[in-house]
């Protein structure tokens, strides 16, 4: 297990301007190219959480308390890869599909057939903190069709070489991989968008939750667990409160049920009224405003 947050040699890197790529690159995703199905604007991110162990322990993530957060190893069935793959399907899916979520998604010893599956319905991104890579395993997420890979580099600017070794020995094309700095030290957040996670975790320069701010999240996105229930966004660390599960439903009977319609409008009102949200401190406006815009059109916010 590694612990992040150490004493590193001075580099010429920013945790602001990470933060701000990483951002910036989810907005193209994200706040572009939304299509309606039956009168109803669709996801255009959503997050599998494929397998509930991480081999990792950052402070930051609350995986690093086994009392919050830990490793049960249950990890999504094929079955459920398939319904999937159906629904996405029947409602013209344009989106994107993050294999990351509440775990490590390369420990799924299924993670080729997942992304050839979804691939086929979908631009499919996997991020993962890298330690499950080698060269040979790039290649065959590449050729299994992956659109994305991104890599959160937590131990240092070392692991630069390391990597753009590994790809090139790989033969990928070098876009078809992000390297992301994430060595920064707690003073530095750790290089990420630091969040309570709905007031699971405390760690780091964390601002203080406000029930009266506005969110964009349920408008734009949501998360898939491993047993096929979904939540509202991928800060509910605690699986406070399920919308519904795919396995019983079909997803966009989900993204446009009653139970979504009152957070999407509760928080486009600044209602953080409900768990998992009154406790949650996030940001939740940086990405979804074309969304939003659309979901006030059709509710008469």
């Amino acid at each position: 297990m590694s612990k992040i947050g150490h004493n590193r040699p001075p580099v010429s890197y920013n945790p602001k301007d990470t933060i701000k790529k990483n951002i910036n690159r989810r907005k193209l995703i994200v706040d572009d190219g939304i299509t309606l199905h039956k009168k109803v604007p669709l996801p255009t991110w959503i997050e599998l959480s494929l397998i509930d162990v991480c081999n990792r322990s950052c402070s930051f993530c609350p995986k690093s308390d086994d009392k919050i957060a830990p490793d049960t190893y249950q990890k999504m069935s094929k079955k459920l890869i398939d319904k999937l793959h159906d629904d996405l399907k029947d409602m013209n899916y344009k989106g994107s599909l993050a294999l990351c979520g509440y775990g490590e998604p390369l420990l799924h010893k299924d993670i080729e057939y997942i992304v050839e599956k979804l691939s086929n319905v979908s631009n499919v991104e996997i991020v993962t903190n890298g330690d499950p890579l080698n060269h040979k395993t790039i290649k065959k997420l590449y050729k299994a069709n992956a659109g994305r890979l991104l890599i959160s580099l937590y131990d240092g600017p070392e692991q630069i070489v390391k990597f753009k070794s590994m790809i090139k020995q790989s033969g990928v094309p070098e876009d078809f991989i992000i390297l992301r700095d994430r060595w920064y030290t707690q003073a530095e957040n750790f290089g990420v968008k630091l969040t309570n996670r709905a007031g699971t975790i405390k760690t780091g320069n964390q601002i203080s939750n406000d029930v009266h701010t506005i969110c964009y999240y349920p408008s734009y996105q949501f998360l898939i667990d491993w047993n096929g229930d979904v939540f509202l966004c991928p800060q509910d660390w605690q699986r406070r409160q399920t919308m519904g599960n795919m396995m019983q439903e079909d997803l966009f009977e989900i993204w446009n049920s009653k139970i979504m319609k009152k957070y999407r409008v509760d928080l486009l009102n600044g209602k953080r009224i409900n768990n998992p949200c009154k406790n949650c401190n996030a940001q939740g406006t940086l990405l979804g405003v074309n969304h939003a815009k659309l979901w006030r059109d059709i509710y008469k916010i």
